[in-house]
């Protein structure tokens, strides 16, 4: 199989298939996007003073890794978010998770497993990645459903024995892309026993981890440690972008094993782009400062009090435990979209664009997804149109 064909039955991606099927209608009001999970709240006050004062530093090739500075604001944060220690050689800066997510994936699977093709997992619905990722590197990915039925987090448990013996990489997004789905402390341990007895290693991408209803997530680090998992099979994705309403910075990390980081390390030393040194230097204060995140997660805890109470009473709505998307039930996720778009204006994404067909259908095609990332008052607006509409 040559490498275009390991694509060529690809979808195109989410936002261009929107386009496509909106574009050439108008919109039946003000128009309102509520597609992107692109954070529109006020980015740190620090961030344009500390870019000035480090200008020169876009003369300069940057460390590959992170300065020592940013890697140590990084450990910092996982020490108080989570009660781990982590080195500063079990960490490497990214830029943004996706790089993570889908360079990890080429530097730790291996080219074969027990002399047969490898497996990797992922969610379905997911971030689309991760599939890329897989196909990048020869493996077959399996979409493991992740609806109502299984709390929203796909049931790896629930696999063939035989495929399970297969598989060297496990994608887990907590809180889950699109449906706001936290893992427990209780899943995050059975999910490690099982990588422990199939030999394969779990990728979490918990890059929404500080946007939640009540209770902070629980994070696969800290799990890891307290049942003494093996760091090599556990490896940890987190980014600026959501935390800190930073998005154009592209700026994130992960944290695993020693061996394997530096595995990615050496993929990155060869192929990958460092993050420029203003970029990191605003990392540094960023990771180290918890007051703005605290004031941006009031604002989404308020948005979240809004939905409730425009949506109270819909059947099947759930309002998410984290993250920042409503995942709404319709009768067909790309009729609801073009419906509300004709007759309100309002933007939303089919889920069926978020998911693969499976022999068990499209998990995604009797959903919405629904960003909360607008202003309250444009969001509300928004939400109540979209209610009157689609449910009304």
């Amino acid at each position: 199989m040559t490498f275009p064909e390991r694509f060529s039955h690809l979808p195109d991606y989410a936002f261009p298939r929107l386009r496509k099927l909106l574009d050439h209608h108008a919109p039946g009001g003000e128009a309102i996007s509520m597609t992107i999970g692109e954070p529109r709240h006020a980015m740190p006050n620090f961030v344009g003073p500390i870019l000035a004062a480090n200008l020169d530093g876009f003369a300069i090739y940057p460390p590959n890794d992170g300065t020592p500075e940013l890697l140590a604001a990084i450990s910092g944060w996982i020490g108080r978010r989570y009660g781990v220690a982590v080195e500063q050689d079990r960490l490497m800066v990214l830029n943004g998770t996706r790089e993570g997510l889908y360079n990890a994936c080429i530097a730790l699977c291996p080219e074969t497993k027990a002399g047969k093709q490898p497996v990797v997992l992922m969610p379905n619905p997911f971030y689309q990645v991760y599939a890329v990722a897989a196909l990048t590197v020869g493996a077959e990915p399996i979409y493991v459903p992740a609806t109502a039925a299984t709390g929203f987090l796909p049931d790896y448990a629930g696999l063939a024995p035989d495929v399970l013996d297969r598989v060297t990489i496990a994608y887990i997004c907590s809180p889950a892309n699109p449906q706001g789905a936290v893992a427990s402390r209780a899943y995050w341990t059975e999910l490690l026993a099982l990588a422990e007895k199939h030999d394969f290693i779990v990728f979490a991408d918990e890059c929404y981890s500080e946007i939640y209803r009540a209770t902070a997530p629980v994070g696969v680090l800290d799990v890891a440690a307290s049942v003494g998992a093996n760091p090599e099979r556990v490896f940890s994705f987190h980014s600026l972008s959501k935390r800190s309403n930073l998005p154009g910075l592209r700026s994130g990390f992960v944290a695993g094993g020693r061996e394997g980081m530096a595995r990615i390390r050496k993929l990155r030393a060869f192929a990958g782009a460092p993050l420029p040194l203003p970029i990191q230097r605003v990392s540094e204060r960023a990771w180290a400062d918890d007051v703005h995140v605290a004031e941006s997660l009031a604002l989404y805890q308020d948005k979240f009090r809004a939905a409730d109470e425009i949506f109270s009473g819909l059947q099947g709505f759930n309002c998410p435990e984290g993250g920042f998307f409503l995942w709404l039930p319709v009768e067909d996720g790309e009729t609801a979209a073009l419906k509300a778009w004709q007759e309100t204006g309002v933007r939303v994404l089919p889920g069926a664009y978020l998911s693969r067909d499976t022999a068990g259908g499209n998990p995604g095609k009797g959903y919405i997804r629904v960003a909360l990332v607008a202003p309250k008052q444009e969001m509300q607006r928004g939400l109540i149109k979209l209610r009157d509409c689609l449910y009304g």
